[in-house]
């Protein structure tokens, strides 16, 4: 009798742990995640697997390893409070952690191998203990030391440190595809084979919260030095920037009366600072959003709203599924990366400045004299207009302006 009450009470257990995984899948597969894919869905150089059998034709030789030559991954925390940085890693050999704690002015030293391709996200307003992390934005099913893609909407940089036909390019972005939540910069760090790239071709920003944007001007050397100017996007505003996520886009709209009707535009009611929007795809899923299905052709699927106000406040920033040809940086292999988070300056305007420089460089791996002169001059880099649209904004004034700078808090309190 006792044995056969074990077999029963283990028979229980067994269907009840069945029950509780299958809840856990059901229930990890309704939180929305980060889908915007590492590479660029239409750009073949970009996931090119240099690694497969048929690389042996080309005459490629097997990578380097993490030990023989480790990449620098710095992630710096610029904003005014603490953040829990998330790392996605897709291949290659990964950082030494991919989610940790960062407090304000710090920074975090890491190194992946030179096949690394992964992302990096910004989480906040988490709560943590031992190694559990519940977070606001950016969340990665519970835990601290992410394993999947964090929750949108994100900020995301991407990165394939080893793409093109030959595996000896660097292919990078800023992705706002799947939502935006903090100001994000990408900085690169030369190796002694890319130590003559023009820095101010090389480190995008993407500002996009309202406080951090510094006066408007078309260059400025944030990132950079003053041989080499920094091209910015000089026409938003930190008002403009308070209110250029579509209203039902917002994550945490804030209460307004009219018994739950929200008349659009949405008159004078002040949004946080901290105020983190969902792209049209992430929000609604629907093909014509996501470029999926039918509408899987840029000459079909065109960009919502929330992508022409995306890329009129970020120019160099990945805006919707056929937005890499404006948002895509390709560069020789070698180099590290630093990720900050709220980066100085203002929204970069590299692509749409550089693009001819760009395209030389991705084609030779080379900085020819004409490149770097023409990152040298000022009088160039004013000659050239910004290809990014328009960012559409209410036709009202707003009632109230953020006065609040750089070391104002992000968090929702």
């Amino acid at each position: 009798m006792p044995r056969r009450a074990n077999r029963q009470r283990r028979r229980c257990s067994h269907t009840e742990t069945g029950r509780l995984l299958s809840a856990a899948l059901f229930l990890s597969s309704q939180v929305p995640q980060a889908s915007a894919a590492v590479y660029p869905t239409n750009n073949k150089l970009y996931k090119f697997d240099y690694l497969s059998s048929s690389a042996e034709n080309l005459g490629i030789r097997r990578p380097l390893t993490k030990r023989e030559n480790p990449i620098p991954l710095v992630i710096t925390n610029n904003c005014g409070d603490t953040l829990w940085p998330g790392i996605g890693t897709q291949n290659g050999e990964s950082p030494e952690t991919h989610g940790f704690e960062l407090a304000s002015g710090e920074s975090a030293n890491l190194t992946v191998g030179p096949t690394w391709q992964g992302r990096v996200w910004g989480r906040t307003n988490c709560t943590t203990s031992g190694d559990t992390a519940s977070c606001l934005t950016g969340d990665c099913f519970g835990k601290l030391d992410c394993e999947y893609g964090g929750q949108v909407p994100v900020t995301l940089a991407e990165f394939n440190l080893a793409g093109g036909v030959n595996g000896k390019q660097c292919f990078y972005d800023i992705s706002l595809v799947d939502g935006y939540n903090l100001p994000l910069g990408i900085v690169y760090i030369p190796a002694s084979n890319t130590s003559d790239l023009p820095p101010n071709l090389v480190n995008p920003s993407c500002i996009g919260t309202a406080g951090y944007l510094q006066g408007s001007s078309r260059t400025g050397t944030a990132y950079t030095n003053s041989s080499f100017p920094m091209p910015y996007e000089d026409g938003k505003t930190n008002a403009d920037l308070a209110d250029w996520c579509p209203w039902d886009l917002q994550a945490f709209p804030p209460t307004k009366p009219g018994d739950g009707v929200y008349p659009y535009p949405d008159d004078n009611v002040q949004r946080p600072i901290f105020d983190p929007c969902r792209s049209a795809c992430a929000a609604n899923n629907s093909p014509k959003d996501c470029c999926t299905g039918k509408y899987n052709d840029p000459n079909v699927c065109g960009p919502s709203q929330y992508s022409k106000n995306a890329k009129a406040m970020c120019p160099d920033a990945y805006s919707y599924a056929f937005d890499d040809q404006t948002s895509t940086f390709i560069i020789p292999s070698g180099g590290g990366f630093e990720i900050v988070f709220c980066p100085e300056g203002r929204s970069t305007n590299i692509l749409a400045t550089f693009s001819q420089q760009l395209h030389e460089i991705a084609e030779s791996g080379l900085v020819s004299s004409d490149v770097r002169l023409k990152a040298m001059s000022m009088s160039y880099i004013e000659s050239i207009k910004s290809a990014a649209p328009a960012l559409k904004t209410p036709g009202w004034t707003m009632a109230v302006l953020f006065a609040a700078m750089a070391g104002t808090s992000l968090l929702l309190t």
